[in-house]
């Protein structure tokens, strides 16, 4: 299977909501731990963000890092690509709570 799977507030905490302090946000290891698990399965993990698609900053390199220093396995990274929106509506999306809540209940 195929996750693409945000990083803040997905994988990232944020210090307050909507927060732009990158270097701010800290890592979920137990959240990273359960991508890492898939992707050691076979999975394909791709991370993607909207960081800086409303400033024009490139921050590739720092979320890369973040990933990296955070333990993070990965098959790829989108950075700034991500449409900035509100809302989302699509068949296959889950919120991030929702996802950890499910796999709560699969592994009880």
């Amino acid at each position: 299977m195929r996750y693409y799977v945000d990083v803040d507030d997905t994988v990232f905490s944020l210090p307050y909501k909507g927060s732009t302090e990158y270097d701010k946000h800290t890592p979920m290891p137990e959240r990273i731990a359960h991508f890492n698990k898939l992707f050691d399965q076979g999975h394909e993990i791709y991370y993607f963000t909207a960081r800086g698609v409303t400033s024009g900053i490139d921050w590739f390199d720092v979320t890369k890092n973040q990933l990296l220093e955070a333990g993070a396995k990965f098959t790829g990274l989108n950075v700034g690509n991500k449409p900035n929106f509100d809302i989302l509506i699509d068949d296959k999306a889950i919120q991030a709570e929702s996802y950890f809540l499910m796999q709560e209940k699969i592994s009880t």
